[in-house]
């Protein structure tokens, strides 16, 4: 199974009191780590791929002290990651990844990294996968699942935040648990939503 998010910002402390962005409902960010693990894990599993758009983490240490501990809480996610790396995402964490890097029991390895942005096909549809919104054009097939923006969305229907502080979650029938990737099945029924909302604009 695939799943997407964006925008997990571990540690940052600012945003359970942001006044620039949606403030997240923890006391501290240690309740929010729980939480997020928690919803994570509860539905990916081991051997499935999440694509995490950027953003990781948020803490101000030096690197020596923070990338130890930004691998602790990674390791307790389950699934393949794949690592897109966003504004806050340094070149020092993704080579500290890499060189602690370690195949997960289907033999598969746990981090891969992508520098810009990747992209699949599924059902007929091209994602292009980036930490920042692109403008691609107007193509009902060609969807670009982004993060970066947090409370904020892009007026146009080829666009989806995947951030985990999305708006158009509430596109969802079925709310999404704090912090738990989307899924392949949630991502469509988002683009479907946000297409029927444009609709009504007109």
């Amino acid at each position: 199974m695939i799943y997407v998010v964006s925008d997990l910002h571990f540690f940052h402390a600012d945003l359970l009191t942001s006044q620039h962005f949606a403030p997240r409902p923890f006391g501290t960010v240690e309740n929010m780590h729980k939480t997020i693990i928690e919803n994570w894990n509860a539905r990916v599993t081991p051997t499935d791929t999440v694509y995490h758009l950027g953003d990781i983490a948020m803490l101000n240490r030096k690197p020596s002290e923070s990338n130890p501990m930004i691998l602790e809480v990674l390791n307790q996610l389950n699934g393949h990651l794949v690592l897109i790396k966003g504004n806050h995402d340094s070149r020092s964490l993704f080579k500290y990844l890499a060189t602690n890097n370690y195949a997960l029991d289907d033999g598969k390895v746990k981090f891969s990294f992508e520098d810009v942005g990747t992209y699949f096909k599924l059902n007929h549809y091209q994602f292009y996968l980036t930490h920042y919104p692109m403008l691609f054009g107007v193509n009902q097939n060609l969807i670009n699942l982004h993060g970066h923006i947090h409370n904020a969305t892009v007026p146009i229907k080829e666009n989806l935040n995947v951030g985990i502080d999305s708006p158009e979650k509430d596109y969802l029938q079925t709310p999404i648990p704090f912090g738990a990737p989307f899924s392949e099945a949630e991502i469509f029924e988002m683009i479907q939503g946000k297409r029927d909302d444009f609709a009504k604009r007109r």
